[in-house]
């Protein structure tokens, strides 16, 4: 068997802009309608919603018929389970809140095996590695990388050029939820102040040389995002669609009801 290529990371590399969903649901149906909906990427979060390593293997089981690439968000930068994550067969990780270069050197290391870094050798237990099935994989693994790091905080934006030039980071990725509790504007994403820092922000990186990316909480945002130099935006999640759907739709019932 050969190593799946992380056709994320090449996308990336050429600068084609990429639109992807974020997915809350860990339901392995609302995985495979997302998968096929047309999204050049779907995030599974593994931070603020329900979806342990557990819960993710069968929503990965279940993508695989889809060409569409997938991202994990985990719920921090910890080695112990990013090593759980790649060893299901995730190539992408977006890593939360980082803020330091040495933040980011630990995330690197955690996807790379010794000498270059500290991901645990356990490839007959993997999948990702096809239990053991997969030729050379313990060579050629840390090379389909791709890490993510999230600039979602004051001190994430003051580093944001440290952050950029650890080798082994693919890509920034601004956060406007947290960037704005951070920066005191706590539930108001589209506060001028937070709108003018995510575009410092992407703009910072991309002079830097790494490509960024944002969630779009608008199309406005959207368009300021891309002219500021943004390359892949996250532009809703599967969440917020059913909740505004299923409340759109049982107003409407209401209305019409007969009286």
């Amino acid at each position: 068997m050969q190593l799946t290529v992380n056709s994320f990371k090449r996308r990336l590399a050429t600068g084609e802009l990429q639109r992807g969903l974020f997915c809350g649901l860990r339901d392995t149906v609302a995985a495979e309608i997302s998968a096929g909906a047309g999204f050049d990427w779907l995030m599974f979060d593994a931070e603020h919603a329900p979806i342990d390593a557990a819960a993710l293997l069968p929503i990965l089981q279940a993508v695989a018929a889809y060409s569409v690439p997938i991202v994990v968000r985990p719920p921090e930068g910890d080695n112990v389970r990013i090593k759980q994550l790649l060893d299901l067969g995730v190539q992408t990780l977006l890593v939360p809140m980082v803020e330091s270069a040495d933040q980011a050197r630990a995330v690197v290391a955690a996807v790379r095996y010794p000498p270059r870094g500290v991901r645990g050798v356990g490839p007959s237990m993997a999948r990702a590695a096809r239990w053991n099935r997969t030729e050379n994989y313990l060579h050629d693994a840390d090379d389909e990388m791709c890490v993510i790091a999230q600039i979602e905080s004051v001190a994430g934006l003051a580093a944001v050029e440290e952050i950029a030039a650890v080798e082994g980071i693919d890509a920034l990725f601004v956060g406007p939820s947290d960037l704005a509790a951070s920066m005191g504007h706590l539930g108001n994403p589209s506060h001028p102040e937070v709108v003018a820092a995510v575009d410092d922000a992407i703009r910072r990186s991309v002079a830097a040389g790494k490509p960024a990316g944002a969630f779009a909480v608008s199309a406005a945002s959207a368009e300021v995002a891309t002219a500021s130099g943004a390359t892949f935006l996250a532009v809703g999640s599967d969440l917020s669609l059913l909740a505004a759907a299923t409340a759109q739709l049982a107003t409407a019932a209401e209305t019409d009801r007969p009286e």
